[in-house]
């Protein structure tokens, strides 16, 4: 009976230490298994999203090059791009993005008059030089009596086109113009008697078979393919209109938009556009 009792005994503390073991080990494996989810929970609370809308060329290129050194700084780069440029400026105003990259200062100001916008700017990034594309004159001498020439509706760009033409001894507009506004009825002397045609600025591309020029933005020719060398004549570097980052007014000292607007002025954003776009876009910085 007492070897009985103590195989009993010696039985019951074997029973007992297993399971306390298995406890442990229990404990320890929860213990393993969340210090990994943990980490990056913590380093995702540190990163911060922006959303930058934009238009597709050059615009969401350079911000995607940018992408990577952003990331390094804890700020999430999103970039998104709208199809209708038209609807950038009440995307930002209605919070559905933080920033926008698309326009220049005369649009933007042009815009907020007219729609109450309560926007800043915060940097400058590059110059889009506009241009007259052709595809049946070769030069500007070409352009003769009576020729019809497609120029944006827009304000601010319609008057930067008729400004172009101006200064190509084209036309003469009348003086004291000061909003970056006007139409072709500012105009006070034509020699050649040249007919516009107005329309929205992403038709002109397609329109060129029909006209005997147009003069286009510089994106909207990258994104039709073509080739912004083949401009008879453009804007030059001292451009007034370098396209800009926007933001709702107050967001100007965010620390992920002036991230954002270092990053886009440094020596190696300027040699990105220089190396991929030559001509068709200029660093403003």
């Amino acid at each position: 009976m007492s070897t009985k009792k103590n195989w009993v005994v010696l039985i019951s503390m074997l029973v007992l230490a297993s399971a306390v073991l298995a406890g442990c080990g229990s404990k320890n494996n929860n213990s393993g298994s969340s210090s990994p989810s943990a980490s990056p929970s913590s380093s995702a609370a540190s990163e911060v999203t922006l959303k930058v809308g934009a238009a597709a060329v050059p615009h969401a290129v350079i911000l995607n090059f940018v992408k990577p050194a952003l990331k390094e700084q804890g700020v999430n780069l999103d970039v998104v791009v709208f199809d209708d440029e038209g609807q950038l400026n009440p995307a930002l105003h209605d919070k559905q993005i933080d920033a926008n990259y698309f326009q220049h200062v005369p649009y933007l100001d042009s815009i907020k008059g007219e729609k109450g916008y309560d926007f800043a700017v915060t940097t400058k990034v590059h110059v889009e030089p506009i241009g007259f594309y052709s595809n049946k004159l070769k030069s500007k001498d070409e352009i003769g009596e009576g020729a019809t020439i497609g120029i944006p509706n827009n304000p601010s760009n319609e008057y930067r086109a008729l400004v172009l033409l101006e200064r190509q001894g084209l036309i003469k507009l009348k003086e004291g113009i000061t909003t970056y506004e006007a139409t072709p009825k500012d105009i006070i002397d034509n020699p050649k008697n040249l007919k516009f045609i107005e329309a929205d600025s992403a038709t002109l591309p397609r329109s060129l078979p029909d006209l005997d020029g147009a003069i286009i933005n510089t994106n909207l020719v990258l994104e039709a393919k073509i080739d912004p060398n083949s401009a008879l004549f453009r804007e030059d570097a001292n451009s007034p209109y370098a396209n800009i980052i926007v933001v709702r007014t107050g967001d100007e000292n965010n620390e992920a938009v002036k991230k954002l607007d270092a990053a886009l002025t440094t020596p190696e954003v300027k040699k990105f556009i220089e190396d991929t776009y030559g001509v068709a876009v200029v660093p403003a910085f």
